[in-house]
């Protein structure tokens, strides 16, 4: 019994030994950061087509064959400048014809003033009824009226004549060319588009479709920047010109247009281009700012090496330094948020470290404990086994 004792009293003595010796002590290790003095910026992304500010769509309102093309693809072009003609022979039949009628109707106007002047004048000498004196006069009217008519239709038969030389409304560059030389327009219901030209190419937009989740952020006048994969290391500046009301659903996504200025002094921008879009929502440059980490961190007793304190303050916002031994709370006060760095607005200095996360070796301290613990279970040598099978 005593031999027994004694060998059952020498093994836990053996096993406190080991387990004491063999034991890592858990520690703790905090993650700070600087409070620094920063570009506070958040951003929404979009794609977009870059196009003129103004272009406008040239056709004709008579039908016709298309006679002659003075301008083609990319041809500079002034206000009043004539671009193309259409053949004038049914053009110029048709005032003809409105000319004659007007002469005609002329002549019949001269012969019903005759005739009232004359019957307005027996019938004042009571020499006629007031039947006939009254069939004179409505005559004459009606040649009044009908001379008003014909002259009408010269002037639409000039005007039409007119709309057969075709000119350019503004001062700019030809983008596209509808028609060749001997192609027939017809204006029936629609006006044929001819050409498109464009103002002025050093004053470009892009129109994005920016997300229905983004576009609260987007104000007029906002900062925006964007690439174009024909130049791929050029960026690009402008600004948000207009915030589009009108929606666009395409596959249940829920987009709006936004217009932004692209100037374009040396011409790399072209019509049709795709733009990657930045559009600055929010700059705030030189601000105090810590990361979104520091205010979500709080330390508790549990997290403590030993020796270390916690002093707390009451307060909504806070963030903790560490002074020696003493884990310290600090009141702050904060503006806006990019979703990654707040702004600080009161209560800390630049350049003071605030506690953003803590770290333990605590996975390391178990792992050493159980290779050092001998009644703990040995992992199998696979290598060991194979050389048994072999």
């Amino acid at each position: 019994m005593r031999h027994q004792t004694f060998v059952k009293a020498a093994i836990l003595a053996l096993a406190a030994g080991i387990m004491g010796s063999c034991s890592k002590k858990i520690e703790f290790t905090y993650t700070e950061t600087e409070a620094t003095v920063q570009d506070l910026t958040t951003s929404v992304t979009a794609t977009g087509t870059i196009e003129p500010v103004t272009s406008v769509d040239v056709g004709t309102q008579v039908s016709g064959i298309v006679s002659k093309l003075y301008v083609d693809y990319n041809s500079v072009v002034k206000a009043g400048q004539i671009i193309a003609e259409l053949d004038r022979t049914n053009l110029m039949s048709e005032l003809s014809s409105a000319q004659a009628n007007l002469k005609s109707a002329q002549s019949d106007l001269d012969y019903q003033k005759t005739n009232y002047e004359r019957f307005k004048a027996l019938y004042d000498k009571g020499l006629i009824s007031a039947n006939d004196y009254e069939q004179a006069r409505l005559s004459y009217i009606k040649a009044q009226q009908t001379v008003t008519h014909q002259r009408e239709s010269v002037k639409k038969a000039q005007t039409n004549l007119g709309y057969a030389t075709i000119t350019s409304p503004i001062d700019g560059v030809v983008l596209k060319k509808e028609v060749e030389e001997g192609q027939t327009v017809a204006s029936s219901f629609n006006t044929p588009t001819l050409f498109t030209i464009a103002k002025d190419l050093t004053d470009m937009r892009v129109i994005a479709d920016v997300d229905e989740a983004d576009i609260g952020e987007v104000k007029e006048g906002q900062r925006v920047s964007f690439t174009v994969d024909a130049f791929p290391n050029d960026t690009f500046q402008g600004a948000v010109t207009q915030v589009r009301q009108q929606p666009t659903t395409e596959s249940n996504v829920v987009t709006y247009e936004v217009v932004i200025s692209a100037p374009n002094q040396d011409l790399k921008l072209k019509p049709g281009l795709t733009a990657n879009v930045v559009i600055f929502t929010l700059e705030m440059p030189g601000v105090l700012a810590i990361p979104n980490k520091a205010l979500r961190f709080k330390p508790s007793e549990a997290m403590l090496n030993e020796g270390e304190t916690i002093t707390d303050v009451e307060s909504p916002l806070k963030v903790w330094t560490k002074e020696g031994p003493n884990l310290k709370a600090i009141a702050v006060q904060t503006g806006v948020t990019n979703g990654t760095l707040t702004q600080v607005t009161g209560g800390l200095k630049a350049g003071t470290k605030v506690i953003t996360d803590v770290q333990s070796n605590m996975g390391e301290a178990e792992e050493e404990q159980q290779n050092s613990n001998p009644f703990m279970p040995k992992p199998k040598n696979r290598n060991n086994d194979k050389d048994k099978k072999k």
